[in-house]
């Protein structure tokens, strides 16, 4: 919490400028969601699920992640996706309903956001078991929440990818609350990440508010999953500050605020801001430059969705059978 490292920690594997890249992402993503909360309540948008809390396990698997890679995210996960390529104003057309949100460019290795929970998880074994059976060097890392973790296509996926020692990487975001039901009510298991034992895959359990703890353990599954090894289960610990969604999720239902501010003291730009700073690699003006830089491009990215053409039945057969 005081952004200091722990002892006998070195970051001998992290170059100057890959820690100012993370920490760019990281303020860009809070700023992204700061804005796209504030447009879903004047609706704006017509679904959003909030990141805050999150970005060090977002910003940090993606920065670990190579191009030859595909993401499979899902509805929560649109940094990531803008981080490998999927362009800003696209993810306003996807929270607005709009089917070009949908079309993911030419080159970007990635599906889109998935609304149905866990199905990635089994699109994610197929993409493994395409590349292995290609020969491809990519491996394919899919995103899931806690409560995604009950569902069976969870289990399907990675039974399935294991079987065949396929290339994927599962990264199950555990902020603590399927919608409002916490995690000690969806399992009887002490982790998320020991469910891996029952598909004879290796799994981890590291703090997912801790960007440099995610960049390692997502390099060292990969190169796992790039070897032949098969599949890898991750289970992030965090927490979301926000609502599950912003269609109607009232959180002080079920979490006290107690709960909140004392995660909050874990907050991930806080503890990776002042490691930085006292490295002497960030300072108040830079990060200034950097919200205003975000904020620029948030708002030229909204006015272009804005500006979309409305769908019409023609132009979304055409987009489904292009």
């Amino acid at each position: 919490p005081e952004g200091k490292l722990k002892e006998g920690e070195m970051i001998n594997d992290f170059s100057a400028d890959d820690l100012r890249r993370i920490m760019h992402r990281m303020v860009f993503t809070r700023i992204f969601d700061t804005r796209a909360v504030s447009l879903a309540k004047q609706g704006r948008l017509g679904f959003y699920a909030p990141v805050a809390g999150q970005e060090a396990t977002m910003v940090g698997s993606v920065d670990a992640m190579e191009d030859a890679d595909w993401l499979i995210p899902s509805y929560r996960d649109l940094p990531q996706l803008i981080f490998r390529g999927y362009p800003l104003e696209q993810a306003f057309l996807f929270s607005r309903g709009h089917q070009g949100g949908f079309a993911i460019p030419e080159g970007v290795r990635a599906l889109g956001p998935q609304i149905i929970i866990g199905a990635q998880i089994v699109q994610a074994a197929g993409i493994a078991l395409g590349l292995k059976l290609r020969q491809d060097e990519g491996v394919a890392v899919a995103f899931i929440g806690d409560g995604g973790t009950s569902q069976g296509d969870f289990y399907e996926g990675l039974n399935t990818a294991a079987v065949y020692d396929a290339p994927l990487i599962v990264i199950v975001q555990n902020n603590g609350y399927a919608i409002s039901v916490p995690v000690s009510e969806q399992t009887k298991a002490k982790t998320l990440a020991q469910k891996a034992i029952a598909f004879g895959i290796p799994g981890r359990r590291i703090d997912g508010m801790d960007v440099l703890a995610v960049v390692r353990a997502v390099r060292e599954a990969l190169k796992l999953a790039r070897g032949g090894a098969g599949p890898v289960l991750i289970e992030a610990v965090m927490y979301r500050y926000g609502p599950h969604t912003m269609s109607g999720d009232d959180p002080t239902r079920y979490r006290e605020a107690r709960e909140l501010s004392e995660w909050e003291q874990r907050d991930p730009l806080l503890r990776f801001r002042t490691f930085l700073t006292e490295q002497g690699l960030w300072d108040e003006k830079k990060e200034k430059e950097v919200i205003e830089e975000s904020k620029e491009a948030i708002a030229q990215a909204l006015a272009k969705a804005e500006a979309a053409p409305k769908m019409t039945v023609e132009t979304l057969v055409a987009s489904v059978y292009r």
